[in-house]
């Protein structure tokens, strides 16, 4: 399982939106940080240390700076002292403010990154905590592949051999998108989403046995994949048993779940045999998974028109005497 985190290296190298500027530290570059939350320190500022949350991006913005260039001398060097006893990650000046001198000399002392960048604070977090959200998301793997039909991000499963790939190969061939094949990368970005992903070395290729390893943006075009899909539907797909074929859902009427990441999914199980026609099963439960996200259980509907079908019939039959 991958290991949540990101390191203050890969923020500044691969998110240049921030627009960050490091002043010094570079040998801090590789602290990881392991909370999604942000910290503006200006309590602590002041000479309370009482619960600094110190594990956190330390954002320093006009406030802050404002006050750091009031104080004397003195002052500043003090509470620089106390502030940069304490481990931190890293420190950001937002606005394109200039980092005070001691501040300066203290990160490059103790190995902290010291950067600055040009945007607005309130604008940086709302940029930064997205970046921290995804990073630090609690993820999970799962064996099956991952494509979106008809808009729905729907997880193929099922034990290796059932057809997952083909099945998806055939989709992708009637336009619809791969998102992941083999292993799936599952996150959790909120209590109720899940998004899924592939690794950057598997992303955009397939196994078919038989075939290969196959590139489907270069088969298909760039059209035929993308790189992650919130996950809305889990179909499982299993090989048809005879003696347990009466088990199988035959209305529809309650929808099963299942739960990742304290997650719930809608859970489809699909039994595979030969003549049954699995990727056109699949889009038809996509669409109708659309349907329900509508208000619209069409299996409900049905139900709902034979009961009262039946009571009608049964008052016709059996009429009312005065």
């Amino acid at each position: 399982m991958p290991v949540p985190g990101i390191t203050v290296e890969t923020i500044l190298r691969d998110h240049d939106d921030l627009q960050l500027v490091l002043v010094t530290g570079e040998v801090g570059l590789s602290n990881r940080i392991n909370s999604a939350e942000i910290n503006r320190p200006g309590l602590s500022l002041t000479g309370f240390f009482d619960f600094f949350a110190n594990d956190r991006i330390q954002i320093l913005g006009k406030g802050e700076w404002a006050y750091l260039n009031s104080l004397s001398e003195h002052k500043l060097r003090e509470i620089t002292d106390k502030f940069f006893e304490f481990h931190l990650n890293c420190i950001i000046y937002t606005h394109g403010n200039e980092p005070q001198i001691p501040f300066v000399e203290r990160a490059k002392e103790k190995g902290i990154p010291l950067f600055k960048t040009e945007i607005a604070t309130h604008r940086f977090i709302t940029l930064i905590s997205q970046i921290l959200d995804r990073a630090l998301a609690p993820r999970t793997m799962r064996h099956g592949v991952l494509i979106e039909v008809f808009g729905i991000g729907t997880l193929l499963t099922g034990r290796s051999g059932v057809g997952k790939s083909e099945t998806a190969l055939e989709l992708i061939e009637r336009g619809h998108r791969l998102v992941a094949d083999d292993m799936v990368e599952i996150r959790r970005l909120s209590e109720s989403y899940l998004i899924g992903s592939c690794s950057d070395l598997l992303r955009h290729h397939m196994e078919i046995r038989g075939l290969g390893i196959l590139n489907i943006k270069d088969l298909f075009g760039v059209g035929s994949v993308r790189d992650h899909k919130l996950i809305e539907l889990i179909i499982n797909l299993k090989e048809w048993e005879e003696q347990t074929s009466g088990d199988y859902e035959r209305t529809g009427i309650e929808q099963s779940m299942e739960e990742i990441l304290g997650v719930s999914v809608p859970f489809i199980e699909i039994p595979v045999k030969p003549g049954r026609n699995i990727p056109i099963i699949v889009e038809t439960a996509a669409m109708n998974q659309r349907l329900r996200k509508m208000g619209k259980n069409s299996a409900k509907e049905f139900s709902n028109k034979l009961n009262t079908y039946i009571q009608q019939s049964t008052i016709e039959t059996n009429p009312i005497k005065d």
